[in-house]
């Protein structure tokens, strides 16, 4: 199904930038193997990839949760640290559609207004970024054995971003890869941030029915590209016994990286 998106800004090639990498909060402080996913990948590519030491979190669950004041105040460092940035690109559907939509509204009639649309208009997810920006699906990659796995959509990259259709392409031309259908792969696993906090019963609901799907379906892994949807589904899936997992989509497309080098790709 082909769902629309929301309008956003326009933005110039990143062919032949530098890449400013946005490891995202989560990331950073339990899953930074993902982010060194990213940048093995990128590297394999040949780009340059920078880390701008001064970022934190983008401000989303401040602004998600009605707080714009305090949002702004965590965005302009955001800001600051991304001023020299040529192109950013972030393993997260969610923080990039925080950036790419949600900046020009959280800074409008603000002075700091054209540096957030500037950095709107340059930021990436990292898929989209590969395939939709550099014009690259095939990575040269080769799992160590066959592998099956089946996606799961991201609300914030789905319905926000339009992202889709690059996840597939990259796995899609990994070789030992199989891709399966997931039942009902755009919905929601129940995450969506605050919302599994401050409703939980309802949260949880809608988990069983992601977990139901995937339990259900014949793929060993499910790949996804937010890390929240990932500890979320994975937390119901260890709670059950159950031996599937969720992996983020660049740390699969890693693990084909040394056996591709290793046939001199």
């Amino acid at each position: 199904m082909n769902l629309p998106h929301a309008r956003l800004p326009e933005r110039p090639s990143p062919v032949g930038k530098a890449v400013s990498l946005f490891v995202t909060c989560i990331a950073d402080a339990l899953f930074p193997q993902t982010g060194m996913s990213v940048v093995r990948l990128l590297e394999h590519l040949g780009l340059t990839v920078r880390f701008p030491l001064a970022q934190t979190c983008c401000g989303q669950p401040a602004f998600n949760s009605g707080y714009w004041k305090e949002a702004r105040q965590v965005a302009r460092q955001f800001l600051r640290a991304f001023e020299d940035a040529e192109v950013v690109v972030a393993p997260s559907g969610s923080c990039v559609a925080m950036v790419r939509h949600e900046y020009p509204r959280l800074f409008e009639g603000d002075p700091d207004l054209p540096r957030a649309e500037r950095l709107a208009s340059i930021t990436w997810e990292f898929t989209e970024f590969l395939v939709d920006g550099l014009g690259v699906e095939d990575l040269g990659l080769r799992l160590p054995e066959p592998r099956t796995f089946a996606f799961h959509d991201s609300c914030h990259g789905l319905r926000i971003l339009g992202l889709r259709r690059a996840a597939r392409a990259l796995l899609g031309r990994v070789e030992n890869a199989t891709i399966e259908e997931l039942i009902n792969e755009e919905e929601c696993c129940g995450f969506g941030g605050l919302f599994s906090v401050k409703m939980p019963d309802i949260s949880g609901a809608i988990l069983q029915r992601k977990i139901d799907a995937i339990e259900a379906c014949r793929a060993d892994t499910i790949v996804l590209g937010d890390l929240s949807c990932m500890m979320h589904i994975n937390g119901g899936l260890a709670r059950l016994g159950a031996r599937k997992r969720a992996r983020h989509i660049a740390d699969v497309l890693a693990d084909g990286l040394e056996a591709g080098i290793e046939d001199g790709r």
